[in-house]
């Protein structure tokens, strides 16, 4: 439950409002703690894809290298451990919606597949040659500083781009 009076929290609820039914991508920026994930599910249940799933990826809770495989899986055999086919959240949320949380953490060799994911709705497993595709809304968010990331060269500028298919700034509690 999303709740405040004021003026900023009232235009993050018209945004919402306005946006959710509107297939495109979003970037939920502001502080940590200020309900970006709950903006995120207000998206996902006001959708045409509410009736599909809703799962969060934590991009700075999770190392680069388990990440690939939360996100696209894998195929048996791609690394020690990988004793069978694993479905990564993409596949799993296919026809829904997916929250990358803490996105501008995110390294740039996983900034290139997701980049790739939102252009043409494909990716590869790990360990895969076959080209897989994904039908998932994205919704992003961050506490940090994108545009400066991107003038920084700490993050990719045509992958910032596509998230901001619309903006929601969140103000500060």
């Amino acid at each position: 439950l999303i709740v405040g009076h004021s003026a900023a929290i009232q235009e993050v609820f018209k945004s919402i409002g306005r946006i959710a039914p509107q297939d495109i991508t979003v970037l939920i920026q502001g502080e940590s703690g200020t309900g970006k994930e709950l903006i995120a599910e207000a998206l996902w249940k006001h959708s045409m894809r509410a009736e599909g799933a809703f799962l969060t990826i934590n991009c700075a809770a999770i190392p680069e290298t388990i990440l690939e495989g939360e996100l696209f899986g894998h195929e048996q055999g791609a690394f020690t451990g990988a004793d069978r086919m694993r479905v990564g959240k993409v596949e799993q949320v296919d026809g829904g919606t997916l929250f990358l949380d803490e996105i501008g953490d995110m390294s740039s060799v996983m900034q290139a597949k997701v980049l790739r994911l939102l252009q043409d709705g494909s990716f590869q497993r790990v360990g895969g040659n076959d080209t897989r595709r994904g039908n998932v809304r994205i919704i992003a968010a961050t506490n940090r500083d994108l545009q400066e990331m991107v003038s920084l060269g700490t993050f990719r500028e045509d992958l910032y781009y596509r998230l901001r298919g619309f903006v929601i700034e969140v103000p500060p509690l």
